[in-house]
């Protein structure tokens, strides 16, 4: 756990979530490229009704298959999200990512605000950027 962290910080209750043409696709590209873990996906065939991809370092993000209906209650469209990542290995984790087809958009740099960090596109079009900085420390 970070030193900016104490015991009392619950466990994850965010789930930034996505839709995808070919969420199945999104999903084994989201595993093999970033590192994700699935934990989860319910669906028949090539439709994912939900799908849990756990982070290893914590948290994680929710997906699916895209829904045509006019009364979907959740009408993301594919390729809009943006999402940040906490690593403490960008720099094996962008050559993990170009290695595996992610499109690199910004290569590891540092920042003023002590972060080290890397950007890619996924097949989708979906925005991550993967760094250092875990943000500022919770107030008592």
């Amino acid at each position: 756990m970070s030193e900016n962290l104490s015991d009392t910080t619950p466990a994850p209750q965010v789930w930034p979530t996505l839709r995808a043409r070919d969420a199945r696709a999104l999903i084994r590209f989201l595993v093999d490229a970033f590192g994700f873990e699935e934990t989860v996906v319910h669906g028949e065939g090539e439709r994912v009704e939900h799908a849990q991809l756990s982070w290893p370092e914590g948290g994680g993000i929710m997906l699916g298959s895209v829904k045509e209906a006019e009364n979907d209650r959740w009408p993301l469209r594919p390729g809009t999200f943006g999402g940040y990542v906490v690593t403490d290995r960008p720099d094996e984790l962008c050559a993990r990512a170009g290695a595996a087809g992610a499109e690199i958009i910004a290569e590891p740099a540092d920042t003023d605000y002590g972060s080290r960090e890397f950007s890619a596109r996924d097949p989708e079009g979906n925005l991550w950027s993967f760094g250092t900085y875990r943000g500022e420390p919770r107030k008592a």
